[in-house]
Formats: C-alpha cells, sequence, structure tokens
C-alpha cells in the first residue's frame, strides 16, 4: 500500500487548478480554484495511493471586508492511510457561487445546505439547495459578518420599568 503525497498528486494532475498550498503544524490546505473543486474531490477519492473516501466537513466562512470574501472547506479523510486533506476554495463576496460536490460525496449535501442557509453560498448543480436552519421566508444570511445584529436589552434593577414595558406578555 503506496500513499502518495496530496500536494505532488495535485499539482501534477491539476496544475492550473491548484491556486496555493498551506501547512501548519502538520495540516495541509490546498486552495483550489473553484471551477475544479468537484475534479479535485474526484481525483482524491478515486486515486491509489490517496482514496480520500470520507468527506467529514463543509463549512463556509465570511472574511468581511476582506475579497474575496467567501471561502468554502472540504475536510477530507482516507480511512485507508488515516491521513487528512483540506481543500479550500474562495469565492468574491458578490457572486459567491461554487459546483455542489454531492455527486462525489453525498454526505455534502446538508453541510452545503447550511452554508447557503447561513452565509448565502449557493452550490450549482445541487440537488435540493433550500434553506435548513432558518424558515423559508427568512431575509438574510444570519452568519454573514455584515448581518445585522439584533438584541434585547438586559433586564437589571436599575432599568426594569423601561424594559419591563417591552415585553410581550401573553394577554389573558
Amino acid at each position: 500500500m503506496t500513499d502518495l503525497n496530496p500536494v505532488e498528486a495535485l499539482r501534477a494532475a491539476f496544475p492550473n487548478a491548484i491556486e496555493d498550498v498551506q501547512e501548519f503544524r502538520g495540516d495541509v490546505t490546498v486552495v483550489v480554484s473553484a471551477g475544479q473543486i468537484v475534479n479535485v474531490c474526484r481525483y482524491c477519492r478515486d486515486t491509489k495511493g490517496l482514496e480520500y473516501n470520507v468527506l467529514s466537513d463543509v463549512a463556509g466562512v465570511d472574511y468581511y471586508p476582506q475579497e474575496p470574501r467567501f471561502g468554502v472547506v472540504y475536510y477530507l479523510y482516507s480511512m485507508l492511510h488515516n491521513h487528512w486533506l483540506r481543500l479550500k476554495v474562495y469565492l468574491p463576496g458578490d457572486d459567491p457561487v461554487v459546483p455542489s460536490v454531492t455527486p462525489v460525496y453525498p454526505a455534502a449535501n446538508w453541510r452545503e445546505r447550511e452554508a447557503y442557509d447561513m452565509l448565502g453560498i449557493e452550490f450549482a448543480d445541487h440537488p435540493d439547495l433550500r434553506r435548513i436552519l432558518m424558515p423559508e421566508g427568512w431575509d438574510g444570511h444570519p452568519l454573514r459578518k455584515d448581518y445585522p445584529i439584533g438584541y434585547e436589552t438586559v433586564q437589571f434593577s436599575f432599568n426594569f420599568d423601561e424594559v419591563n414595558k417591552y415585553k410581550p406578555y401573553a394577554k389573558e
């Protein structure tokens, strides 16, 4: 059983798709161009020596006010080789769209829906892209850094009467 170096294998197979490689404390992150993420995932899953057969997580990240604003991070695991690999895609803030990896990893279905619901990142060709946590009619995406914060004033003894007049008590 031969372990391939995932960075070398990906650079050889996708020389134009690999944008950057970041290593920190033994963890490897390969930054991939958005249009090639499905092909790179399929290659990582099907190539002997890599066999990243588990998609552990898909996470959306908001880097506001930086541009590109959004990132989508894919955590892959090879059960055969006991290796982790992180793939990352950067997306612009005005049109955050990336192809869905559900044809390669069906486990991505609900995780991509969560990133869509919470951050507004769209996954092209997703089989069922709709809200998963917020109600259908909800306006906006709550995990965006520019989402308006709604809060309730904390009630203490010194401001009890002021806060109490805004409380929604049940009518009897």
